[in-house]
């Protein structure tokens, strides 16, 4: 099907019919991903990492491939940088709506596993900026070395956060607990394993979907509204693939799951990168070296906000304003001067 053919309310309308099918789904899909970690024993953190945070990104996977596959890269890696930023503001709405007037959301959800997984989200934005130093010449088999090393960086995180999550599992059962083995938490899933697996893979395949018509009906859109690939993809598409992590997010804080809350943003922002290495594949292009000023910006600014709520993670300050923790206030500021910055950079 030609979209280019389509009116412009019929693109509209299609955008919006998909930002509402990746909203509808996130809900569904929290009390499922909560089964299956407490079935198989994965843990809060762990499995938002994993699970929740890649199904969540699915429309940032359809994107970036249907983009590397016509060579359009300008919305795809704006969307996949700039949603770095937007997504670690997501927090905010979590702090402020999903969580309520005792703690702030790092107080309530913070561990050492966390902590590992921020660390791991900047070393992979840093290893993204130390690549555009390199010439764009430097590809072997339809990729750059960079690619690569941020894949091995993320797998690396996964493999090491898993054994510490065994490590501190067998050290409570030990010292605090010695019959935790017998007891096990309950699912809020109404429903068998197969069936919280079942739903898992359905609501998958449709954010699938509804990714790859927001890529296609928002690279028209862009044109027609005279907006530039960066700016588009970096803010009103970014927010939009934003929604999986927005109501994943809220629903994992109101069953009290926080440590999935903020895994999720922080594990979902990790894996992002990893998909330069499947446009260069599709597309044979060096994407990494290739940034623009923009590009970097936006790094820049994820590195940042990830970094102030990490900070929020080790001094553990209760104090609230508007529902939320001072953490949560600095980040929002920070994200609005740091769109001023952006809006005069690509103007």
């Amino acid at each position: 099907m030609d979209f280019t053919q389509l009116s412009t309310l019929i693109l509209i309308g299609i955008f919006l019919f998909s930002t509402a099918a990746i909203w509808i789904v996130g809900v569904k899909i929290i009390s499922a991903i909560d089964a299956i970690t407490l079935h198989f024993n994965l843990g809060e953190a762990f499995g938002g990492m994993v699970f929740l945070a890649i199904v969540t990104n699915l429309p940032e996977i359809a994107i970036t491939a249907v983009a590397a596959y016509h060579r359009d890269y300008d919305i795809a890696v704006s969307n996949l940088l700039g949603g770095i930023a937007i997504q670690t503001v997501v927090l905010v709405l979590i702090d402020a709506f999903g969580v309520g007037r005792k703690a702030p959301l790092t107080l309530k959800g913070h561990s050492n596993v966390l902590v590992l997984e921020g660390v791991a989200l900047i070393f992979i934005l840093t290893m993204v900026m130390m690549a555009k130093q390199f010439s764009p010449n430097l590809i072997f088999f339809r990729t750059t070395p960079f690619e690569w090393l941020i894949l091995f960086i993320w797998l690396g995180s996964v493999f090491l956060i898993s054994r510490f999550v065994d490590v501190t599992k067998k050290e409570k059962k030990i010292v605090t607990d010695p019959t935790h083995h017998l007891r096990h938490p309950k699912s809020r899933f109404k429903g068998t394993i197969q069936l919280a697996i079942f739903v898992f893979i359905i609501c998958a395949i449709v954010t699938l979907i509804s990714g790859w018509s927001l890529e296609i009906t928002s690279d028209i859109l862009s044109k027609r509204f005279g907006m530039s690939g960066v700016l588009f993809g970096g803010t009103i598409l970014a927010l939009c693939t934003s929604l999986p992590e927005i109501s994943t997010g809220i629903a994992s804080a109101k069953i009290r799951e926080y440590q999935m809350a903020v895994s999720d943003i922080f594990g979902g922002n990790a894996f992002l990168p990893v998909l330069f290495l499947m446009a260069s594949i599709i597309g044979g292009d060096a994407i990494l070296p290739s940034l623009q000023p923009s590009d970097m910006y936006l790094t820049g600014l994820g590195i940042i906000l990830t970094g102030i709520y990490l900070i929020g993670m080790v001094m553990h300050s209760k104090k609230q304003f508007f529902r939320m923790g001072i953490d949560s206030i600095i980040v929002l500021l920070v994200y609005v001067i740091g769109l001023v910055g952006l809006l005069y950079l690509v103007n």
